[in-house]
């Protein structure tokens, strides 16, 4: 009669002079993670704090690949002609690939996440990568479409948006409670925040381009008016293509109700302070590098900081939403008053104070009517308790 086979044992990671070796040789390293990683089993597996931090800085690294991408790629389409291999577009797609990466790991192995986490991502990925083909069409069929409230480019946002969520309950579940779990909570929902802002970016980088047009110094290159020019677009079209309510309302209903849904989930008392702060910050200095190497300035939603502050008050002092939602509206709208008078504010259309501050309270409203369901504590319970080690896939 054969011998059993031995049963399989999970390796243990090598010690430090061990890494230090697969780190000076990189294939002895991949091949390692391979050995020791890379074997099948369950959502739910039971990952150590360790094996948890190296997962989700992967993710942290891919998602700021994919920002510093996305930034230089508004800069870049103000100043060039739409190429599918621009620099910008290369630095996003690395930053796809490691997710790619991230996701295949996480789904073959089962580590640092649970079903739904997993399935997010996965959706998530999914839903962008189906979006990138789309997009390739679109711009073959219509041409210049700069815009970034195109459908195309609405899918890639989704698609960030639910594999960052993901990330966000991975992490969240299955990291202890501390300081690390919540820098990382922190840097993860940044990079949510950052992406559900993006298409704002357009008439943040369009308003200074029309206004240096109109001036006599464009900061677009010929080729780019004069292939807009060709299509039947003028200046004000392509740069300023959508009304002035759009800013205003997606700063607020979008952009500050993630930071009220971020500061719930995280908790922290200055969680959407510190998240604006710090993208208002990355914004700056991505603006002088830019600038610095030659591509067009943008004006910074300077207003978002001050709806940050008042969103972390009304969630402390537990103002209810219908009325946080009216007063925090207001005050944006007031603080943009002077930043536009010092014309660092794209077109806003001042009568959408009203029916905006009804719609940002209605939402409020709405995550904390979530919040009261027991939904926030569905959302940090895992669908599969970690614990043991889970059984390998036959």
């Amino acid at each position: 009669m054969p011998p059993a086979a031995a049963p399989a044992v999970r390796e243990v990671p090598p010690a430090p002079g061990t890494l230090r070796n697969g780190l000076a040789h990189p294939v002895a390293l991949v091949r390692w993670l391979w050995l020791a990683y890379m074997t099948p089993g369950r959502p739910g597996r039971a990952t150590t704090e360790t094996e948890l931090r190296w997962i989700y800085t992967a993710w942290l690294g891919a998602f700021l690949l994919k920002m510093l991408g996305s930034s230089w790629d508004v800069s870049w389409h103000f100043r060039w002609l739409r190429d599918d291999l621009a620099p910008p577009h290369l630095l996003n797609s690395a930053g796809t690939a490691v997710v790619i990466g991230l996701v295949v790991f996480h789904s073959y192995s089962g580590y640092g996440v649970d079903r739904r986490a997993l399935h997010l991502m996965q959706w998530g990925i999914g839903t962008f990568l189906i979006a990138i083909p789309i997009d390739i069409l679109n711009h073959r069929i219509n041409g210049l479409d700069i815009t970034s409230w195109s459908p195309s480019h609405a899918l890639l946002y989704i698609g960030t948006a639910i594999m960052l969520a993901g990330a966000i309950r991975g992490w969240w579940l299955y990291a202890a409670p501390g300081r690390v779990r919540d820098l990382v909570s922190l840097g993860l929902w940044l990079f949510f925040v950052e992406n559900v802002l993006f298409p704002n970016q357009h008439q943040e980088y369009g308003v200074l381009s029309l206004a240096a047009y109109l001036d006599g110094r464009t900061t677009a290159e010929p080729q780019l008016l004069d292939f807009a020019a060709s299509q039947g677009q003028t200046p004000t079209m392509f740069m300023l293509p959508v009304p002035s309510w759009v800013h205003p309302a997606w700063l607020v209903c979008a952009g500050l109700l993630s930071l009220v849904v971020a500061r719930k989930v995280v908790g922290l008392r200055w969680t959407a302070t510190i998240i604006a702060a710090t993208y208002l910050a990355y914004r700056a200095v991505m603006w002088l590098g830019l600038v610095a190497m030659g591509f067009p300035p943008s004006v910074l939603p300077v207003v978002l900081v001050v709806g940050a502050v008042l969103v972390d008050v009304a969630v402390t002092r537990r103002v209810p939403g219908w009325l946080a939602g009216l007063v925090v509206t207001a005050a944006v709208y007031g603080v943009a008053v002077a930043q536009e008078a010092l014309d660092l504010l794209p077109p806003w259309n001042w009568w959408s104070v009203l029916p905006v501050g009804v719609g940002f309270a209605v939402l409020w409203t709405a995550v904390d009517l979530v919040g009261r369901s027991g939904s926030f504590a569905r959302w940090r319970a895992p669908q599969e308790p970690a614990g043991e080690e889970q059984p390998a896939h036959a």
